[in-house]
């Protein structure tokens, strides 16, 4: 029973970052705007969150400055596809290469320092339950920000205004600039909101999850968080689940080396990359499913003038 609760905590706090990562890359490509440069995005809020709390000693100036990190990475990334017109996948994949260039150089003098490590919220009252407290409400706060963010994302999109504006701008921007709405303004906006959730992501990963800062230290979440959207048909009640699949089968290898099962642990450390192509593979059998819940105009450029 302890291992079991011990698995469910790990998975949710193992999830939570791709999560977070993959409800900001949502908002994004709800908005027409595909972000390949989530990879980048994290390692540099990853290691700005971490100097950050290593100097500071509070947690929660490290998740800002990870924000305001993927926020003014999204926004430069804004500016060249939204008003520049460039291709978004070789944009996207240009911002991934250059944050984990920059990373990787800012990070070099705190290789091999670490942070102490942050307690969890105990929740009064249910913390102590059975089985049911140490597996659901012993964890940070991010966790349980992180299941509110996406209830609060379903009802954006499905009950507002704004949320109602966000999803024709990224089916039809042409009609919603015929009705007056500045599409490119909102695709910007959306695109750095988006970019502040993967910032707080990556700086969730190296200043909680693992107190530490390393280079590359993502190991290819942001690419699992753009895969995630997809896995999820844009809705964010799927993307939790789907985040906390993908961190389920990432805590596998830590449960079965803990249970004496003899297996090669470079395959089990393959297993949330190989879950990622199986499930991707076996969506693209039915290509309509996907056409029918992805924004029409994603990855798109936007020309007002005709």
């Amino acid at each position: 029973m302890d291992m079991a609760a011990s698995l469910i905590a790990t998975t949710l706090s193992a999830g939570t970052p791709l999560a977070l990562a993959s409800l900001g890359l949502l908002i994004n490509e709800k908005s027409g705007v595909v972000n390949l440069g989530a990879e980048g995005m994290m390692l540099m809020a990853a290691v700005i969150g971490f100097a950050v709390a290593l100097h500071t000693g509070n947690q929660w100036a490290a998740f800002g400055a990870g924000a305001v990190a993927g926020a003014l990475m999204a926004g430069a990334l804004g500016l060249l596809v939204i008003w520049l017109n460039t291709n978004q996948y070789a944009t996207g994949l240009a911002l991934t290469l250059f944050g984990a260039g920059v990373s990787a150089f800012i990070g070099i003098d705190y290789v091999g320092k670490t942070l102490p490590n942050f307690q969890p919220w105990d929740i009064p009252g249910l913390s102590d339950l059975p089985f049911i407290g140490p597996a659901l409400f012993r964890h940070h706060l991010m966790v349980y920000f992180t299941v509110l963010l996406a209830l609060g994302l379903i009802w954006f999109f499905d009950r507002t205004r704004a949320g109602l504006v966000l999803r024709a701008v990224g089916e039809s921007p042409e009609s919603a600039h015929a009705l007056g709405y500045p599409v490119r303004r909102i695709r910007l906006l959306a695109l750095m909101c988006g970019g502040a959730l993967v910032g707080v992501a990556g700086a969730y990963l190296s200043v909680i999850y693992t107190p530490l800062w390393v280079q590359g230290m993502t190991a290819g979440r942001g690419w699992i968080a753009l895969a995630l959207t997809t896995f999820a048909t844009w809705r964010p009640a799927r993307v939790l689940l789907g985040a906390y699949l993908f961190g389920g089968v990432t805590m596998l290898q830590f449960f079965f080396q803990g249970s004496g099962v003899q297996i090669p642990s470079q395959f089990l450390s393959m297993l949330p990359y190989i879950a990622t192509i199986v499930v991707l593979a076996l969506m693209s059998r039915n290509p309509l499913w996907i056409r029918i819940n992805m924004p029409s105009s994603i990855g798109k450029p936007f020309n007002p003038g005709g």
